[in-house]
């Protein structure tokens, strides 16, 4: 099984970002994605007013924020929820994207060796290969870099995995 969605990337750390912001903008940089791949008129919000209406801090944006403010944000012709992966997946075979958070921190999993420590990332496909999962992700960029396509694979990440996702009603 392969599923793999044509989003638009971006990169936290665009000009565009404000300095102050761009080290901890993975999660509204995220939401923005997500926002511009629906084509949402939401979309024309920058990810510096994201940073701010979702409640971001220089720690990042908790995910039980990030779902309050997204919901107070984008009103009740959006559904915005905390999914689990078997939801993900299934949310990326209709055709969305998903948020994806990967979280070292605060799920007390300090001795594990994820791909990301603490990072929101837009989930835009995933595949199985040789009976393993693989999640395919924008990474949001780094310093002078854009946002890239990386596949990573769901059994060295899963302790520290949650998922959002943002949907049109």
């Amino acid at each position: 099984m392969n599923v793999h969605l044509n989003v638009q990337g971006r990169s936290q750390y665009s000009k565009d970002v404000k300095p102050q912001f761009q080290n901890s903008a993975c999660g509204p940089t995220t939401v923005f994605v997500i926002l511009n791949y629906h084509g949402s008129q939401s979309s024309s919000i920058t990810i510096n007013e994201l940073y701010k209406q979702l409640g971001g801090t220089k720690i990042g944006l908790f995910k039980w924020r990030l779902i309050k403010n997204l919901r107070k944000l984008l009103g009740s012709d959006w559904h915005v929820s905390s999914c689990t992966l078997s939801e993900s997946l299934k949310e990326l075979e209709a055709g969305r994207p998903v948020a994806m958070k990967f979280d070292k921190h605060f799920t007390f999993r300090w001795f594990t060796k994820p791909t990301f420590k603490y990072h929101w990332v837009p989930l835009i496909g995933y595949e199985i290969q040789d009976d393993e999962l693989y999640l395919i992700l924008h990474d949001n960029g780094g310093r002078n870099r854009e946002s890239q396509i990386r596949k990573v694979r769901y059994a060295d990440n899963h302790q520290v995995l949650s998922f959002v996702k943002i949907e049109p009603k």
